[in-house]
């Protein structure tokens, strides 16, 4: 009997044929590219519907099991709110930072304004602000302090300047208070850079930008010229989300003033429509974890109150239609009136756009902060 044999490159040859051979005769089975983006596409929107449900649709029922508010008294509501306080925690994830070095400042004129430049270190991070004091300032008469926190576009100078800021910050320097205005990330790029890091981290950018506002608050306090319990907030657009993110985790300020940020936050976040601006899909950076399991805005403000707090907002503001803010407003306004405070929360519904309002933001603060009430 005669033995075939048969090399291995032929053997290699006729396997991969064989395999060739069974793709084509497998291709009238492979789903062609406009129906694999057709289904592809069905799927997307599955997912969306999905989503969307939970985060609007169901808000509603999810956040009634979820917050178990006490309003007989301020102080039992505070308790009452703590598990979620803690969950707000969560959401912001603000990393542990640890100051690495005394504060350093250093002259900042800013036209005749005679301003100091603040640098305190962090390990590889630093904490900065402009620091201003209005005259007479002293020891034996210490005023109160404002953290006056700039949006997306802007610098811890534009506050200063005119514009959409309308020298806010200036206003309030004129008004007899001492301000500090923290640098913050600025750009949209930039922000939705770093936001994709901190996600990896476990951390947030609000969550690092509050403790070196935390840290400031540490240094800039020990000063005697400052009255440690009359610190207030004022920010405008990203500014504004800080001072309502950042004012359930920092005690120490009193009152608050949001400017071109307040919203009927469900709709803003998930929900397009050609009345307002979406953050989606530029603004990467302003979608945080865990948000809208229960803190729309108007939940968020039971975890401030009963400090003082006022919401401004344009009606030419295309960040939100302004109907829904009222909507949100009132809602918000509910815990106030449950523990009989509603003289606390104010809402300035004007007729411009994305700006600051400073007769009216100066004078919420003096009344909260100089004036006799002063009790968180």
């Amino acid at each position: 009997m005669s033995k075939i044999y048969c090399k291995p490159h032929f053997i290699l040859i006729f396997v991969l044929l064989t395999a060739a051979l069974n793709a084509v005769g497998q291709n009238k089975y492979l789903i062609s590219p406009e129906r694999e983006t057709a289904r592809t596409d069905a799927y997307e929107q599955q997912l969306e519907n999905y989503l969307r449900h939970f985060l609007v649709e169901e808000y509603e029922a999810r956040a009634a099991k979820r917050w178990k508010r006490d309003y007989s008294s301020p102080a039992a509501l505070e308790r009452s709110v703590s598990p979620n306080r803690r969950r707000w925690e969560e959401v912001l994830s603000p990393p542990v930072l640890s100051k690495t070095g005394p504060l350093e400042t250093k002259p900042y004129p800013l036209g005749k304004l005679q301003a100091e430049w603040l640098t305190l270190p962090l390990g590889i991070l630093t904490a900065e602000a402009v620091l201003a004091y209005p005259e007479g300032a002293s020891q034996q008469r210490p005023v109160p302090l404002v953290i006056v926190q700039h949006g997306i576009g802007s610098t811890p100078e534009t506050p200063f300047t005119a514009g959409a800021y309308h020298e806010y910050a200036k206003g309030l320097l004129d008004a007899g208070f001492a301000v500090l205005v923290p640098m913050n990330l600025r750009s949209v790029e930039r922000r939705n850079n770093v936001e994709r890091y901190a996600r990896l981290a476990g951390t947030s950018l609000p969550g690092i930008e509050l403790v070196r506002v935390q840290h400031l608050l540490d240094s800039v306090l020990a000063d005697p010229r400052l009255d440690e319990g009359r610190v207030g907030m004022w920010g405008v657009s990203l500014g504004g989300m800080a001072t309502m993110f950042w004012m359930p985790l920092e005690s120490r300020i009193k009152a608050g003033v949001v400017s071109a940020w307040f919203n009927e936050r469900r709709n803003k976040m998930a929900v397009p429509d050609a009345r307002y601006s979406s953050f989606s899909p530029r603004e990467e950076h302003a979608f945080f974890n865990g948000w809208l399991t229960e803190f729309s805005d108007e939940d968020l403000v039971s975890l401030i109150v009963p400090r003082p707090l006022m919401i401004q907002h344009g009606k030419n503001d295309n960040i939100a239609h302004w109907p829904q803010v009222v909507e949100a407003y009132e809602k918000a306004m509910v815990h106030y009136r449950k523990l009989k405070m509603p003289e606390r929360i104010e809402l300035i519904l004007h007729e411009g756009g994305h700006e600051a309002i400073v007769e009216e933001g100066v004078r919420f603060m003096t009344h909260w902060l100089t004036g006799t009430i002063n009790e968180k």
